[in-house]
């Protein structure tokens, strides 16, 4: 019955088994446990009462390590499968931003010929308005009529513009 102050590493050494089983047998049997001067942990043991039989490596862990490898390439499938929606997801992604792009420019583009066409209608109306005043108060009814004919063809030309555009 000798006591001895073993470390896990020299305890599993002694029962053929790990440091990391090694301590925890120490603690399942509550043995003591204190620090060294190294700061490794030492386990106050008596052998001969330990009655410890490692157990042999069984079939199971086998079983176990094939069946984690399948699940682990199952899993590395599900990724490259995941990773080719992803980049096809992707690719839409940047089509519609695109067209996206595309659509704003020509939203743009809209916007700044109606503000033209309104600009164009407000200044011709204004001439409009002009020359119909001076139809009331001028006698010179040849050189109104003409300048509305002008009129009335500018208006033409810019509808005929705004339709193109």
């Amino acid at each position: 019955m000798s006591v001895e102050i073993l470390t896990y590493s020299a305890l599993g050494a002694r029962l053929n088994i790990s440091p990391v089983a090694a301590r925890s047998l120490a603690r399942r049997l509550r043995l003591p446990r204190s620090l060294s001067e190294d700061g490794k942990a030492l386990v106050t043991v008596d052998l001969a009462e330990i009655r410890h039989t490692p157990h042999p490596p069984s079939s199971r862990q086998a079983a176990d390590v094939a069946q984690w490898t399948t699940m682990v390439a199952a899993l590395h499938v599900e990724i490259a499968q995941l990773e080719a929606s992803a980049a096809g997801h992707r690719a839409d992604f940047e089509h519609e931003r695109a067209r996206a792009d595309r659509l704003m420019a020509e939203l743009l583009q809209a916007t700044a010929e109606a503000t033209a066409a309104r600009e164009a209608a407000a200044r011709l109306e204004g001439e409009v308005a002009v020359l119909r005043t001076r139809a009331l108060t001028d006698s010179s009814i040849d050189r109104t009529e003409r300048r509305l004919g002008q009129l009335a063809a500018t208006l033409v030309e810019s509808d005929r513009k705004a339709a193109r555009g």
